[in-house]
């Protein structure tokens, strides 16, 4: 009997072996939603499916082995007085820590082997895995998914997508994301030219080093013309001279195919920083990007002269990015590239965003790794926080209800976003200046003391319009009204956070060339020292709001709020100065504070 029982089991063992081994239902058709719209975003209309042989590249994001490796370590060569402050990582020790789990890599392979894909890069360690070249058939059985071609009915600009995607349910504890699927973005540049002003902000100059003149209205000064020179004297950065140009890079990053123009740029930098020599940038072609000085464009243009006005005679790199054959997304090819660079610019500006809403939780944590990546690096990025205040029109979305529209990749911790200023004696919020709380990302560790004062301060007002444990924006401001700019040789003035950004870059340009010329590593990620050590270094802006949706908006007060925080003073840095340093200029013994 007992005999008998083992030959039994042993029967058992032998066909659950066999159908380990075989199968009957392959794993890879259990398919499980990742992400769905329940209807196609706002803006956007389908034009049905793509013509017959269209291919897009797709972008795995795979989960790191250690979740929060990274921003530990970001944070351990951010903050100042950690031992390893400034002491960024290499772009090996980076790769180590976004790594995969090595069973991730190995079940992503068996599924893609599966469905017979076998041209596939790998990048950062293996972190994300390209498919070059997948037919959009393809895609949709690999994805459960229906992609479609979809015009913005604003823009006309053409993407393909899908509304929704799955993965087989084996994989949502190993895969991020997949790139592109649901994010219906449109990037958005920053800058207007202004029309007839009747609100007053554009009436009025105020009177800078050059001697020019200032007029008094309301009890402030109101600028109408925000020259270089004004800005360098405002900002305390007229008499330094870089010194590293051979180490120290700003880079510009340019979409759309926005494009500068050189003729533009020495025209504006002969009149107002009296140089010659200042038409040098070099361009980089991305994913289709063009380069035709004969056709500029506003952005470009003001983006590369107020960088250029600050920061020269530093070199400049202007990222052309196009959006190519597969309409890929944008963000996500330029950092995929720019992670793939021996040489990363220091310091770099973009003067472009989106809506938040329209873009996947996953999504937006790819991206935003990938940022932080760069922080790691010792790059410090600096972003536009928005024209649009707490939001575009009515900011009624699909459900019917009313909700405060944030802006990406502004909401992204580990950038530094920029708002907007106007006027002087006091330095005001400018009405448009973007600003309020992410609804994807919660507040970071170096908010943690300066939002709650606001949230305390603000009470009930605008409560469930926005998430008040999101991470909030701007993190600093410049000036953004009435600037100057050459555009196919005539002079026009511009507005927008897309002058804030490249203004705030340039001077932190000089900041990361003072250090470098002084043997010193770069700041990299600005946030935690901002937040802390750098407090000493800005000024407070109480007035002013940012009205949008209908209605008024957040108000300026003492300390952070999301209109604006504090304006970078170089005339504060010596406060915590290095009595060891040999000083050069009176800047020089400023900027020192950055140490």
């Amino acid at each position: 009997m007992r005999y008998h029982c083992i030959v039994v089991l042993s029967v058992i063992a032998t066909d659950l072996r066999a159908s380990l081994a075989e199968p009957l239902s392959p794993p890879w058709d259990n398919m499980h939603i990742k992400h769905s719209w329940n209807a196609v975003p706002t803006n956007w209309v389908s034009l049905g499916r793509p013509p017959s042989g269209t291919t897009i590249d797709l972008y795995i994001a795979l989960k790191p082995n250690h979740e929060d490796a990274l921003t530990d370590a970001l944070y351990e060569v951010s903050e100042p007085g950690n031992p390893r402050y400034r002491a960024h990582l290499t772009k090996e020790q980076v790769a180590d820590l976004v790594a995969p789990r090595p069973e991730t890599l190995e079940l992503v392979n068996s599924w893609l082997e599966h469905h017979n894909i076998s041209s596939i890069s790998m990048t950062h360690a293996g972190s994300t895995l390209k498919l070059k070249g997948v037919s959009v058939t393809q895609a949709n059985t690999l994805l459960g998914a229906s992609y479609q071609v979809y015009r913005h009915v604003e823009r006309g600009e053409t993407i393909v997508r899908t509304v929704g995607y799955s993965l087989p349910r084996a994989l949502h504890l190993h895969v991020l994301t997949v790139v592109p699927t649901t994010s219906f973005v449109s990037p958005r540049t920053q800058w207007q030219t202004p029309r007839n002003d009747s609100s007053g902000e554009t009436v009025g100059l105020a009177k800078s080093a050059s001697g020019e003149p200032v007029t008094m209205l309301s009890g402030r000064a109101k600028v109408d013309y925000v020259t270089p020179s004004f800005l360098r004297w405002l900002y305390d950065t007229e008499a330094y001279r870089p010194n590293a140009m051979d180490r120290n890079v700003l880079g510009i990053v340019g979409l759309l195919g926005d494009t500068p123009s050189p003729a533009d740029m020495e025209a504006f930098m002969r009149k107002y920083r009296d140089a010659v020599d200042a038409t040098y940038y070099k361009v980089v072609k991305i994913n289709g990007g063009g380069y035709d000085p004969t056709r500029p464009h506003e952005e470009a243009n003001l983006d590369i002269q107020y960088a250029e006005a600050m920061a020269y005679p530093t070199p400049h790199i202007f990222y052309s990015l196009g959006r190519g054959p597969s309409r890929n997304d944008w963000l996500v090819t330029w950092l995929e590239y720019i992670l793939d660079q021996r040489d990363i610019p220091q310091t770099i500006s973009i003067s472009y965003t989106y809506e938040e809403r329209w873009t996947s939780r996953e999504h937006a944590f790819h991206v935003c790794n990938m940022f932080a990546m760069l922080g790691s690096l010792g790059v410090s990025v600096l972003v536009a926080s928005g024209n649009d205040g707490i939001g575009r029109g009515t900011c009624v979305n699909r459900d019917g209800r009313v909700r405060f529209i944030p802006t990406f990749p502004a909401t992204c911790p580990w950038v530094t976003v920029v708002g907007g200023t106007t006027d002087y004696e006091p330095e005001v919020a400018a009405r448009f200046s973007g600003g309020g709380f992410s609804d994807h990302f919660e507040r970071p560790l170096y908010q943690r003391r300066s939002v709650p004062t606001f949230l305390e301060d603000l009470g009930s007002r605008y409560q469930g319009l926005y998430n008040d444990s999101g991470r909030g924006i701007p993190d600093i401001a410049a000036q953004s009204m009435n600037l100057p700019i050459f555009f196919k040789g005539q002079e026009q003035r511009e507005f927008g956070t897309s002058g804030a950004t490249p203004i705030v870059a340039g001077i932190i340009s000089l900041l990361n060339d003072w250090l470098i010329s002084t043997g010193r590593y770069p700041l990299g990620f600005l946030n935690p020292w901002l937040y802390g050590k750098g407090l000493a270094a800005l000024d407070d802006i109480t007035q002013g709001s940012n009205p949008g949706c209908g209605m008024d908006g957040f108000s300026a007060i003492a300390g952070w709020d999301p209109v604006r925080f504090t304006r970078l003073n170089t005339c504060s840095l010596s406060m915590l100065d290095d009595p060891g340093l040999i000083r050069r200029s009176r800047v020089s013994e400023r900027l020192s504070f950055a140490e």
